[in-house]
């Protein structure tokens, strides 16, 4: 089985971080959401990847091809974006025949699951979870017997609360591919893109029995709230959450776990913690640092920081204070 995992989209809401970099490749909790993906599949058994690059894809490939040389990697270029669905349908050809089925899993997209249980899972299988706010996603409706009655994208007047998550186990490529066909060749757009859920829809009413598996959590990461929860979230493993080897690194500042801190970093008289991700060669000096993520190659002095994304090779300086202050006196720097 094939894993295809689209990452062509431009990233806007992340801006200023996907100016220089797609949005795949941000950085969370020691490694960059791409490689979180490929990672846990490559746990799951795959080998076989294909990725859908747009947007600065070169740099996606660089980084695949690199990182990941062992794996076996297609890429297939998406120009111009036109939606979810018309990307899976100029990479039909690379799935169409596989005999086991297809998994489709987006590229801005972590979610907590246990993939095994998925896989094995007969037949289709749509990932999803209970949201507040329907309208803003796809929404999956289910019969009584629990089989999915009706995909549908971002209605106007929601009948369920199970938003698709971007995960999606399908096991009739050949089928898949047809119904994408079907779509472009018909103009069948939803909110003026070709929606993968258009496809799924003609699926169920060609007679595929599709099912729900719910997720625990799901982070957009596409967003600098949902990014920030993703690295919280991903830092709360084991291997985080002992900070004593850092603390021992770093004698001069105070490490609160869980944090990821990469290689040639110089912390001193600082604290930092908790949910901290720092790349590599990062200086940050006389700094209070907490819940956010610092990018490599960066420099932090003399600062106070919550819920911040940094980027690559940038630069922050607070102020320094030097005070001589009375008896009944109140200072306020809001």
């Amino acid at each position: 089985m094939k894993a295809v995992i689209p990452v062509a989209g431009i990233g806007s809401r992340l801006r200023p971080h996907t100016h220089t970099q797609p949005k795949s490749l941000v950085p969370v909790a020691g490694n960059t959401i791409l490689g979180h993906l490929i990672d846990r599949l490559r746990d799951a058994g795959f080998q076989e990847f294909v990725f859908i690059i747009g947007y600065l894809g070169e740099k996606v490939e660089s980084y695949v091809r690199r990182h990941y040389p062992a794996i076996t990697s297609t890429f297939v270029v998406q120009e111009p974006r036109e939606g979810l669905g018309h990307a899976l349908w100029l990479a039909r050809d690379t799935f169409r025949h596989d005999p086991d089925g297809v998994l489709i899993l987006l590229g801005d997209t972590i979610v907590d699951v246990d993939l095994g249980e998925l896989l094995r899972t007969p037949g289709s299988v749509l990932a999803v979870k209970e949201v507040k706010t329907p309208s803003m996603f796809g929404l999956v409706e289910t019969n009584q017997g629990g089989t999915v009655r009706k995909v549908i994208e971002k209605p106007r007047i929601p009948k369920s609360n199970f938003a698709l998550v971007g995960l999606y186990k399908l096991a009739y490529p050949e089928a898949l591919a047809q119904a994408l066909e079907y779509i472009i060749d018909n103009g069948v757009r939803t909110h003026d893109e070709f929606q993968l859920t258009d496809a799924l829809m003609r699926l169920i009413e060609d007679g595929e029995q599709m099912t729900t598996c719910p997720v625990d959590n799901w982070f957009d990461c596409g967003r600098k709230e949902t990014l920030l929860e993703a690295n919280a979230k991903l830092l709360n493993r084991p291997e985080f959450l002992d900070g004593r080897d850092y603390a021992a690194q770093f004698p001069g500042a105070v490490i609160i776990p869980p944090v990821s801190i990469g290689h040639g970093c110089q912390i001193a008289h600082s604290i930092i913690g908790p949910n901290v991700a720092i790349g590599d060669k990062t200086i940050i000096q006389n700094t209070i640092l907490s819940d956010s993520i610092i990018g490599s190659y960066s420099e932090l002095r003399s600062a106070v920081m919550h819920d911040c994304i940094v980027g690559s090779d940038a630069s922050f300086r607070g102020l320094n204070h030097s005070l001589n202050i009375g008896d009944n006196t109140e200072i306020d720097y809001s």
